[in-house]
């Protein structure tokens, strides 16, 4: 089976997404999604200030006149931060909203709907580390994911196997400090430098991994006890916790 990979830069993070097919259907789906992802970038950057976010953090629309989009994203969050404890909070500590948190799993989990909409059933999109994917790879391969040493990204230290399930990785290896724990805004979050969560699906994965990340050591806990979720730590010295029910992604 032939497939069709491609990948472009947006939201500032790399974009990559297969599709595994050789319909003639595959570019113009590929396009289309590439060019939803830059809608949604428009739309929620806190860096373009054209942005619908950045006038909402400048007061330009009012609370409750938000895009139904907007909107939809806002209730995420809230009930993330119900179901985290108050430890994943898109309102930031200079008082201004960042949805990033939330926008990012949301937008990959609408792009695969996309593909799937589209009658394609094997694909793959990831979109700075997060992924959806469903089926299997052009050789018929189940999907595989690497889990990268954050002291040397280079390295794989583990694969995961998700099956159809999304996976989403949180740290500051990457991109420096860009989580908080809402609860103590000023100290730097150094006891866990990655956490990796497998959820029902990316969006699942991505607000958790990233409220997880936030709780520092005791966020693979927090997982832990969360049904049909299982997650991989790696802390400041190097050391590598994993879920009790892990170990069933470790093996194609």
């Amino acid at each position: 089976m032939e497939g069709m990979k491609e990948a472009r830069l947006i939201m500032g993070m790399p974009v990559e997404i297969e599709i595994g097919s050789a319909d003639e259907a595959v570019r113009a789906t590929l396009d289309a999604a590439f060019a939803y992802l830059v809608s949604v970038d428009e739309q929620f950057s806190t860096y373009k200030e054209t942005s619908e976010i950045s006038r909402i953090n400048r007061g330009e629309i009012a609370s409750g006149r938000e895009s139904a989009l907007m909107q939809e994203v806002f209730a995420i969050a809230d009930k993330t931060k119900r179901e985290t404890n108050g430890y994943f909070d898109i309102r930031r500590p200079d008082g201004l909203i960042d949805p990033s948190g939330i926008v990012k799993g949301w937008a990959i989990r609408n792009t695969a709907q996309l593909i799937r909409e589209r009658g394609f059933e094997n694909y793959f999109v990831s979109v700075g580390g997060d992924i959806a994917m469903s089926g299997h790879d052009a050789e018929g391969q189940e999907w595989s994911v690497g889990i990268r040493n954050p002291f040397d990204t280079k390295e794989i230290v583990k694969v995961a196997y998700p099956r159809g399930k999304g996976i989403a990785t949180s740290g500051s290896y990457v991109r420096g400090d860009h989580i908080y724990n809402p609860k103590k805004p000023s100290e730097k979050l150094h006891d866990i430098v990655s956490i990796t969560v497998i959820g029902p699906d990316v969006l699942e994965a991505d607000r958790f991994a990233t409220a997880a990340f936030a709780m520092g050591k005791e966020g693979i806990q927090f997982i832990e006890q969360l049904p049909g979720f299982e997650g991989y730590a790696i802390d400041k010295d190097g050391i590598a916790t994993m879920t009790s029910g892990f170990a069933a992604y470790t093996a194609p």
